[in-house]
């Protein structure tokens, strides 16, 4: 983005810049940990499960990829430091069980991972929303990665409610 695309934001770059690169590695930390489970999980209806979870991991890089875009837009660099992704991101790990074929306890755990990126992201929309008229480009970049970040939790929900009945 050029010098007159970053003036009219309309909010403070450098402030910015740090959510998108919150939200971007929260983005990093989903992808692995959501192709690993669909990688290691075992158990009845795994496959389903597995699916699942490397249908919506590719979604999570997709978002990965467009906050980085973003985030270059912006001026600024995605964070490349592994270490340093971990220490800046919103939502830090997904806790899953100890045993592998508990795919209960791997659905709540992407659930609840689900959960922390939508109130994330909606944080981030009440943020940018303020400014709407200037920064078009992010709010609609936000309110879509929220809007998939909700559907994410209803399919794990859904998995959940199954595997319950």
């Amino acid at each position: 983005m050029g010098k007159k695309g970053r003036e009219i934001v309309g909010v403070d770059i450098k402030e910015l810049l740090k959510d998108l690169n919150s939200a971007y590695a929260d983005e990093w930390i989903a992808f692995f940990y959501y192709n690993w489970a669909a990688d290691f999980i075992e158990g009845p209806d795994y496959p389903t499960v597995a699916s699942e979870l490397d249908r919506i991991a590719k979604d999570e890089f997709e978002h990965m990829s467009e906050l980085a875009d973003r985030i270059f837009e912006l001026g600024g660099e995605p964070e490349r430091d592994l270490e340093d992704l971990q220490k800046i991101a919103n939502c830090k790990k997904v806790v899953f069980p100890k045993n592998e074929r508990d795919l209960e306890g791997v659905l709540n755990a992407v659930a609840e991972a689900e959960g922390c990126a939508i109130d994330v992201y909606n944080k981030l929309l009440k943020k940018v929303a303020a400014c709407y008229d200037k920064d078009v480009r992010t709010f609609h970049l936000i309110e879509h990665i929220l809007s998939e970040e909700i559907q994410h939790e209803e399919a794990f929900e859904n998995l959940l409610e199954k595997k319950r009945k």
